[in-house]
């Protein structure tokens, strides 16, 4: 019997198949994708927040600057960046009225919003944090008020609450926009 089953071809193949499937190995797990939404952690004085990643173009050293005349305190000056001139605004100063203390942790949040392109100094970048869209939340922590109108929603994140501060607003903010004195 064992000279027949090894000269019929489809016996041979039927044993083969047979072989091949007791020492094959199983299909991949399938894992379910979830949503995330992708931002930038930063920091202004103790408050961490997250800004909406399709609303920071760029993120820098704080250049050298220009002082302007007639503004604001919270108008840092406006610097050369690769050909453009990037007003700098102190978000901090502009939000709460206390000057960002620049160190090397002090980085510049670029936004261009609809021909508003500005470099917002924070305290320091906390890098790109993608969050299970499912972590969303309406319950904030209490904030200074001078943020509310820039504050979308927030994220739960293990035991914190990350706030999102909506670039988009405070570029169509008029507020922002009077930087003269």
């Amino acid at each position: 019997m064992a000279r027949e089953s090894s000269k019929n071809p489809v016996l041979i193949l039927l044993d083969m198949e047979r072989r091949s499937r007791e020492h094959a190995a199983g299909l991949p797990q399938q894992i379910e994708v979830k949503a995330l939404w992708s931002g930038i952690g930063f920091r202004i004085g103790e408050l961490r927040l997250l800004a909406p990643l399709a609303e920071v173009t760029e993120i820098l050293t704080l250049p050298a600057m220009s002082r302007v005349p007639g503004t604001k305190a919270w108008v840092l000056g406006i610097a050369n960046v690769r050909g453009n001139l990037l007003p700098i605004m102190d978000l901090n100063g502009y939000l709460q009225g206390r000057r960002t203390d620049v160190g090397k942790r002090s980085r510049v949040l670029v936004v261009n919003h609809q021909g508003v392109f500005a470099g917002l100094l924070v305290d320091e970048v906390m890098g790109l944090r993608h969050i299970e869209q499912e972590n969303r939340t309406t319950q904030l922590p209490e904030i200074d008020r001078a943020l509310a109108p820039y504050l979308d929603n927030g994220f739960r994140v293990d035991d914190d609450t990350w706030v999102v501060f909506s670039m988009r607003k405070l570029a169509e903010s008029p507020l922002f926009m009077q930087v003269a004195m």
